[in-house]
């Protein structure tokens, strides 16, 4: 059975976009944006909504091919487009770079998969988490929190149905501030 995480960047007050999706507070520093590329060359099938894969698929895979792309850079869009995708959308029809489009019920498909063997899936969205939330799917939480205040937006947590405890597993603070907390739901 596969492990399913949730893993953001996200602001103090809890967005994970400010209003008008608003990322530019999240700029990382060469260490957090290896850690994140880390973590996507170790993700065994990533998850997304439609409107973060939308943002993702309009830079990353020819991120590598831009004018002073970074050595960290070129490595992330090769992991990005390398890494087994799966995108729920009932508005697009379409998808690149090793992903596969899912038009139906989303709890029913990530149940599905993680029922599957294999490596860890992320799913990352804020509604796509939010569904997997309420139906108890995720497994483990990744907040990347950066000391900003954003006043509202995306929130990284939707209101859910029944509390959900949790244990916190690892901590490790970047350059800036910024400060990752990785928390496993406890059954």
């Amino acid at each position: 059975m596969r492990k399913l995480t949730f893993g953001m960047n996200v602001s103090l007050d809890g967005y994970i976009a400010a209003p008008g999706d608003d990322l530019g507070w999240g700029v990382s520093s060469d260490e957090q944006f290896q850690w994140w590329s880390d973590r996507v060359g170790a993700t065994g099938l990533a998850l997304y909504g439609r409107k973060l894969w939308e943002t993702m698929s309009s830079h990353w895979p020819t991120a590598d091919q831009q004018p002073g792309a970074t050595p960290a850079q070129i490595e992330f869009a090769g992991r990005w487009r390398d890494m087994p995708k799966v995108v729920f959308s009932s508005k697009i029809s379409t998808v690149d770079w090793n992903t596969r489009l899912v038009t139906g019920d989303a709890v029913t498909e990530i149940t599905r998969l993680k029922a599957e063997d294999g490596d860890f899936m992320d799913i990352s969205g804020a509604t796509l988490a939010a569904a997997a939330s309420r139906a108890g799917l995720i497994d483990e939480y990744v907040l990347v929190t950066a000391p900003v205040l954003v006043g509202g937006g995306t929130p990284f947590f939707t209101a859910l149905d029944n509390w959900v405890n949790l244990t916190l597993v690892e901590t490790r603070t970047f350059p800036g501030g910024v400060l990752m907390t990785r928390y496993e739901t406890r059954r």
